[in-house]
């Protein structure tokens, strides 16, 4: 676990509302957002009820997720976590308090969930910079267009192999 990795047990001095904070699940980042005295902002799956609702693997094929606001530690769970405003570079932050009162807003508010167009990634993203992006579902995407093409390119094999076997016959 890297030095600026944290486990759950206490929320440091050095979170500012407004923070990304990434949670490291066994397969996946969680993302939630810091609002303050320890509380988060967070999308959890409608269908699931457990304190860390995003450990597990089939919440993120949720359609449908809540926003809610709870307790780092709650949302942590035994997992790890580190503060990671990593498009700082390219985006700037709106101010805090704007961030929180977008946030309240949108506390209790049932969602559209899609791993790839508007995960928690996006979610978080967007109350802090104005924009929802995800490295996360970049990466998916890339992944699912490189699976394709190879795909495709067996496909084209398999017929160019028939079709020369079916010519020496």
């Amino acid at each position: 676990m890297a030095s600026s990795d944290r486990n759950s047990e206490v929320v440091p001095n050095d979170l500012q509302p407004g923070d990304l904070i990434e949670i490291f699940r066994p397969a996946y980042q969680h993302w939630a957002l810091y609002l303050g005295d320890g509380y988060v902002i967070n999308v959890a799956p409608m269908e699931e009820n457990t304190v860390a609702s995003f450990s597990s693997a089939k919440s993120v094929f949720s359609r449908k997720a809540l926003v809610k606001m709870q307790l780092l530690k709650d949302v942590v769970g035994s997992d790890t976590y580190k503060v990671n405003n990593k498009y700082d570079d390219k985006y700037t932050p709106l101010p805090a308090e704007e961030i929180i009162q977008r946030a309240e807003i949108l506390i209790g508010q049932e969602i559209c969930y899609d791993l790839l167009g508007n995960n928690c990634e996006h979610f978080v993203t967007l109350l802090r910079y104005g924009e929802g992006v995800s490295d996360q579902a970049n990466r998916a995407i890339s992944a699912i267009g490189f699976v394709t093409a190879a795909a495709g390119a067996f496909s084209l094999l398999g017929i160019f192999q028939n079709k020369s076997r079916q010519g020496q016959y």
